[in-house]
């Protein structure tokens, strides 16, 4: 018997209930299967498009949609961990995520998923308008459907692909403020799904072994190291040039502008070391990997400090033309806590 069929052979075991650990299942293991840090992460980027749109909603309209976009991202996590429990319990970075450890059901996960899922576009829609609540909606079912069901197993593009649904959640954000769709966020949706590859391949490249034994194609398993680390860069290219956007169109100020370029300029060095080192070496995957998370945060972080000032002279204009005044709403202590939930983001 090799490895792979008595990996599999665990897996299904873990996957039946254990009704000893479920009789003391708590709040925190359904808090788990919407995996926290990965929300946080969604929220904090649908937050800042809340934030930067020329539209200010009141507090408790502010408090609904937040609470929305959070319940969507919760059930997004939970319907995927709901599908995928049969390959979570083969893999060690996922054996211990509360459905293949028997604290919580297939069925039990399923109906949370649904319900969250439900209660975020409803509550979206009533709160602010049907484009939010549509494009929630959209969200949730794109990474359920297509890339949890379909992707995530049948391609090594699953990740390329699969990345619009974590790259909605700022567009989300605008759409509830102004009930549209402008260039501001399609440039910020871009910036995150263009991210998406690299980051996940960093973490892929150390984490072969099991996505091989769960039958998962992610490109280091079917393309190789080397080819994966040519894509990484390519695509770290095309990030740090679409990162550019926000402030080649008057969309953001002088500080994202200094701060993406140096942040661009770390990003394909790493990715370029990476590139070049040979052999078993895990370490530069994961100095990128980790850099990844710090990327996405002070990008939207600094654009959301050039909105809090209206340092570009196109917000300035634009702000003015509207009669409106638009600073951050994030707070400096919101900010703190989303980076340290951020950087431990498990993904």
């Amino acid at each position: 018997m090799n490895v792979k069929s008595i990996a599999g052979q665990l897996g299904e075991r873990r996957s039946r209930p254990d009704h000893r650990l479920a009789a003391h299942r708590s709040v925190s293991d359904f808090g788990a299967l919407t995996k926290p840090r990965v929300m946080m992460l969604a929220l904090f980027t649908a937050l800042v498009g809340l934030s930067c749109a020329p539209v200010r909603l009141d507090p408790l309209t502010t408090a609904m949609a937040v609470l929305a976009i959070a319940a969507g991202a919760g059930a997004a996590g939970v319907l995927n961990m709901w599908y995928d429990a049969d390959i979570d319990a083969i893999m060690s970075r996922t054996a211990m995520r509360p459905i293949p450890l028997g604290k919580v059901s297939r069925f039990e996960a399923l109906v949370l998923g649904l319900l969250l899922g439900g209660f975020s576009v409803v509550a979206l829609a009533l709160a602010t308008n049907l484009m939010a609540a549509a494009l929630l909606a959209g969200t949730i079912l794109f990474y359920v459907v297509v890339y949890t069901v379909w992707l995530k197993r049948a391609t090594r593009q699953n990740i390329v692909i699969g990345g619009a649904a974590g790259a909605l959640p700022p567009v989300i954000g605008w759409a509830a403020a102004t009930g549209d769709v402008g260039l501001e966020p399609v440039a910020l949706l871009l910036i995150i799904f263009l991210w998406t590859p690299p980051h996940f391949w960093a973490l892929a490249l150390n984490r072969t072994d099991d996505y091989a034994r769960a039958d998962v194609p992610m490109l280091p398993v079917v393309a190789g190291r080397a080819a994966t680390t040519r894509q990484i860069l390519i695509y770290s290219g095309l990030l740090a040039l679409a990162s550019e956007l926000p402030w080649a169109v008057g969309f953001a100020g002088v500080i994202y502008g200094v701060t993406v370029a140096i942040c661009g300029a770390l990003f394909l060095l790493l990715a370029f070391q990476l590139d070049r080192s040979i052999g078993p070496d895990r370490r530069p995957a994961h100095r990128l990997f980790v850099f990844s998370i710090a990327y996405l945060f002070v990008l939207f972080a600094a654009l959301l400090v050039d909105h809090g000032g209206n340092s570009s002279p196109r917000m300035r204009a634009l702000h003015a033309g509207l009669g409106i005044s638009v600073r951050a709403e994030l707070p400096p202590e919101a900010v703190r806590t989303a980076w340290r939930s951020i950087n431990l983001s498990e993904v």
